[in-house]
Protein backbone atom coordinates (compact mmCIF):
# COMPACT_ATOMS: atom_id res chain seq x y z
CA UNK A 1 0.00 0.00 0.00
CA UNK A 2 1.26 3.75 -0.52
CA UNK A 3 -0.65 5.16 2.07
CA UNK A 4 -1.96 5.42 5.16
CA UNK A 5 -4.85 6.84 7.09
CA UNK A 6 -2.54 9.05 9.30
CA UNK A 7 -0.99 10.60 5.55
CA UNK A 8 -4.28 10.54 3.91
CA UNK A 9 -5.90 12.70 6.85
CA UNK A 10 -2.12 15.17 6.77
CA UNK A 11 -2.79 15.52 2.62
CA UNK A 12 -6.89 15.52 2.66
CA UNK A 13 -8.47 17.09 6.24
CA UNK A 14 -11.85 17.91 4.58
CA UNK A 15 -12.16 13.60 4.60
CA UNK A 16 -14.63 11.82 7.40
CA UNK A 17 -13.23 9.73 9.80
CA UNK A 18 -15.75 7.71 11.81
CA UNK A 19 -14.91 7.33 15.57
CA UNK A 20 -12.53 4.93 16.68
CA UNK A 21 -14.85 1.93 17.25
CA UNK A 22 -13.65 -0.56 15.19
CA UNK A 23 -11.50 -3.44 15.23
CA UNK A 24 -9.54 -5.48 12.99
CA UNK A 25 -10.69 -9.39 12.18
CA UNK A 26 -9.18 -9.84 8.66
CA UNK A 27 -6.37 -11.02 7.17
CA UNK A 28 -5.42 -7.73 5.30
CA UNK A 29 -5.23 -4.70 7.92
CA UNK A 30 -4.93 -2.30 5.05
CA UNK A 31 -7.68 -2.17 2.35
CA UNK A 32 -9.50 0.69 0.37
CA UNK A 33 -12.01 0.78 -2.12
CA UNK A 34 -15.71 1.88 -3.20
CA UNK A 35 -18.25 1.48 -0.48
CA UNK A 36 -20.84 -0.66 -1.44
CA UNK A 37 -23.52 -0.80 1.53
CA UNK A 38 -25.79 -2.48 3.54
CA UNK A 39 -28.32 -1.72 5.94
CA UNK A 40 -29.94 -4.50 7.91
CA UNK A 41 -30.36 -5.52 11.66
CA UNK A 42 -29.49 -8.89 13.14
CA UNK A 43 -30.37 -10.06 9.48
CA UNK A 44 -27.21 -10.52 7.11
CA UNK A 45 -29.65 -11.80 4.03
CA UNK A 46 -28.87 -8.77 1.99
CA UNK A 47 -24.68 -9.03 3.28
CA UNK A 48 -24.62 -12.64 1.99
CA UNK A 49 -26.23 -11.79 -1.39
CA UNK A 50 -24.21 -8.69 -1.92
CA UNK A 51 -21.29 -10.96 -1.09
CA UNK A 52 -21.77 -13.44 -4.07
CA UNK A 53 -21.58 -10.56 -6.83
CA UNK A 54 -18.67 -9.21 -8.66
CA UNK A 55 -16.33 -7.18 -5.57
CA UNK A 56 -14.80 -5.16 -7.97
CA UNK A 57 -12.11 -4.16 -5.27
CA UNK A 58 -14.83 -2.58 -3.31
CA UNK A 59 -15.52 -2.78 0.23
CA UNK A 60 -18.85 -3.83 1.47
CA UNK A 61 -19.96 -0.89 4.49
CA UNK A 62 -22.71 -2.94 6.65
CA UNK A 63 -24.86 -1.31 9.08
CA UNK A 64 -25.77 -3.29 11.33
CA UNK A 65 -27.27 -0.80 14.08
CA UNK A 66 -24.36 -1.22 16.65
CA UNK A 67 -26.39 -4.66 17.30
CA UNK A 68 -23.83 -6.35 19.70
CA UNK A 69 -26.68 -9.81 19.74
CA UNK A 70 -25.97 -11.57 16.48
CA UNK A 71 -23.09 -11.54 13.83
CA UNK A 72 -23.23 -10.33 10.24
CA UNK A 73 -20.28 -11.74 9.23
CA UNK A 74 -18.70 -15.33 9.47
CA UNK A 75 -15.73 -17.47 7.51
CA UNK A 76 -18.98 -18.87 4.69
CA UNK A 77 -19.78 -15.29 3.54
CA UNK A 78 -16.42 -14.05 4.12
CA UNK A 79 -15.05 -16.58 1.93
CA UNK A 80 -17.69 -16.40 -0.84
CA UNK A 81 -16.34 -12.44 -1.04
CA UNK A 82 -12.68 -13.56 -1.20
CA UNK A 83 -13.76 -15.55 -4.14
CA UNK A 84 -15.92 -12.83 -5.81
CA UNK A 85 -13.16 -9.81 -5.29
CA UNK A 86 -14.36 -7.74 -2.37
CA UNK A 87 -11.27 -6.02 -0.97
CA UNK A 88 -12.86 -5.65 2.83
CA UNK A 89 -15.63 -4.91 4.84
CA UNK A 90 -16.56 -2.48 7.51
CA UNK A 91 -19.33 -3.68 9.81
CA UNK A 92 -21.49 -1.69 12.33
CA UNK A 93 -22.29 -4.64 14.01
CA UNK A 94 -20.75 -8.25 14.79
CA UNK A 95 -18.58 -11.11 13.04
CA UNK A 96 -17.83 -14.47 13.76
CA UNK A 97 -15.24 -17.22 13.14
CA UNK A 98 -12.82 -14.86 13.79
CA UNK A 99 -9.63 -17.32 13.78
CA UNK A 100 -11.11 -18.55 9.89
CA UNK A 101 -11.17 -14.74 8.86
CA UNK A 102 -7.60 -13.93 10.08
CA UNK A 103 -6.34 -16.14 7.93
CA UNK A 104 -8.35 -14.75 4.78
CA UNK A 105 -6.86 -11.93 2.34
CA UNK A 106 -9.62 -9.62 3.40
CA UNK A 107 -9.65 -6.43 5.19
CA UNK A 108 -12.62 -6.62 8.12
CA UNK A 109 -13.31 -4.01 11.21
CA UNK A 110 -16.10 -4.48 13.12
CA UNK A 111 -17.08 -3.61 16.43
CA UNK A 112 -16.86 -7.02 17.80
CA UNK A 113 -17.59 -10.58 17.89
CA UNK A 114 -20.08 -12.72 18.82
CA UNK A 115 -20.92 -16.82 18.17
CA UNK A 116 -24.48 -16.51 17.23
CA UNK A 117 -25.60 -16.23 13.57
CA UNK A 118 -28.22 -13.80 12.71
CA UNK A 119 -32.24 -15.50 11.44
CA UNK A 120 -32.14 -14.95 7.96
CA UNK A 121 -35.37 -13.30 6.94
CA UNK A 122 -34.47 -11.35 3.41
CA UNK A 123 -34.57 -7.98 5.85
CA UNK A 124 -32.20 -5.09 4.66
CA UNK A 125 -31.14 -2.26 2.09
CA UNK A 126 -28.35 -2.09 -0.49
CA UNK A 127 -27.13 0.89 -1.80
CA UNK A 128 -28.35 3.54 0.51
CA UNK A 129 -26.60 6.03 2.80
CA UNK A 130 -25.99 4.73 5.95
CA UNK A 131 -24.26 6.57 9.37
CA UNK A 132 -22.73 4.92 12.28
CA UNK A 133 -19.96 6.53 14.39
CA UNK A 134 -20.51 10.36 13.63
CA UNK A 135 -20.17 9.73 10.21
CA UNK A 136 -22.24 9.41 7.05
CA UNK A 137 -21.55 7.05 3.91
CA UNK A 138 -23.04 6.74 0.47
CA UNK A 139 -22.83 4.62 -2.39
CA UNK A 140 -19.47 4.84 -4.26
CA UNK A 141 -17.71 6.62 -1.14
CA UNK A 142 -14.06 5.64 -1.21
CA UNK A 143 -13.15 3.47 2.05
CA UNK A 144 -9.64 3.39 3.59
CA UNK A 145 -9.23 1.44 6.68
CA UNK A 146 -5.69 0.26 8.47
CA UNK A 147 -4.13 0.03 11.64
CA UNK A 148 -4.98 3.75 12.64
CA UNK A 149 -8.41 3.44 11.90
CA UNK A 150 -11.04 4.45 9.05
CA UNK A 151 -11.21 7.06 6.34
CA UNK A 152 -13.95 8.36 4.15
CA UNK A 153 -13.69 10.28 1.30
CA UNK A 154 -16.08 11.25 -1.56
CA UNK A 155 -13.75 10.25 -4.20
CA UNK A 156 -10.70 8.09 -4.58
CA UNK A 157 -7.46 9.89 -2.89
CA UNK A 158 -4.32 8.21 -3.61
Amino acid sequence: MSWTTPDLCDRFPDVRVPEPVFRHYGGRTAFCGRAATVRCFEDNSRVRELAGTPGEGRVMVVDGGGSLRRALLGDQIAANAVKNGWAGFLIFGCVRDVEALAQLPLGVQALAAHPMKTEKRGLGEVEVEVRFAGVPIAPGDWIYADGNGVVVANAKLE
